[in-house]
């Protein structure tokens, strides 16, 4: 199977990008499933119904998000219907709306996908997700093919969950940085790894946020609303992964791209 997961795709002008690229690019790659990171895709953070389904619209077959899942309220509620094709971080409490992960269908074959908020520099009240991530997947012990969106800040710790989790599952994406990392491999127990898929976004930007208001934080240390550029040249990051149908890695590789909205 042929997994195609994106980074964050980010405000408008991102999934602008998204739909330029993904239609093509699934024809020209065969992939099977098509997953992305939905947490910034509505004005940079969080995703109302109307993004969702642009996103799906595009080609994307399901979605995983992190800390800004919440900041479209009126969201929130589609997060517990079971046909909503996003799920939000596993580790948040008991009762918290939406699922933590999901099993789907993909021709003959059952895939789960796992999400998972980091503690460090994000919020250290939640679960631990290496604890949680244990739990989960004794529910799953009889699904072959698993995939984790680890949406974590620190380098560190997206590390150290992936080898926590080797052998255990097909895959383990980092997310939530945006910067694109160049540590893709597969372990020899079978597990993919990367440290940070990156993002959709503009380019010529600090995270896909305009440079001159992230700068002028930085000179001024005052405060700043975060605003997005509307067109130029946009970054596409993901990954490729293939899994053989025990559920093992047999490859990852890089997928970046630029195109210009």
């Amino acid at each position: 199977m042929k997994i195609l997961f994106i980074g964050d795709v980010t405000a408008r002008i991102g999934r602008h990008a998204l739909g330029k690229i993904l239609p093509d690019l699934k024809k020209e790659l065969d992939t099977d499933l098509v997953i992305l990171n939905c947490e910034n895709a509505s004005t940079g953070q969080g995703i109302t119904e109307k993004v969702y389904n642009e996103l799906l619209s595009y080609g994307v077959d399901f979605m995983t998000s992190g800390n800004h899942i919440w900041r479209k309220k009126d969201f929130i509620s589609q997060l517990d219907s079971k046909g909503t094709k996003v799920i939000r971080p596993a580790n948040y409490p008991n009762g918290t709306p939406g699922r933590g992960y999901d099993i789907i269908e993909v021709g003959t074959q059952k895939v789960a996908i796992i999400n998972m908020l980091g503690l460090v520099f994000l919020n250290p009240e939640l679960d631990s997700p290496f604890k949680v991530a244990e739990e989960i997947l004794k529910e799953l012990k009889d699904i072959k093919i698993k995939i984790v969106d680890f949406h974590a800040e620190i380098t560190s710790e997206k590390v150290a969950l992936g080898l926590f989790l080797d052998g255990k599952v097909s895959a383990v994406f980092g997310t939530h940085t945006h910067v694109p990392t160049a540590d893709a491999r597969v372990t020899d127990e079978g597990t993919a790894l990367i440290t940070d898929v990156g993002m959709v976004g503009p380019k010529d930007s600090v995270l896909g946020v305009r440079k001159d208001i992230i700068i002028g934080k930085f000179m001024t240390a005052l405060p700043a609303k975060h605003e997005y550029d509307q067109e130029g040249i946009c970054s596409f990051n993901a990954v490729l992964v293939e899994i053989d149908r025990d559920g093992k890695a047999k490859s990852i590789e890089r997928i970046d791209r630029e195109v210009e909205v």
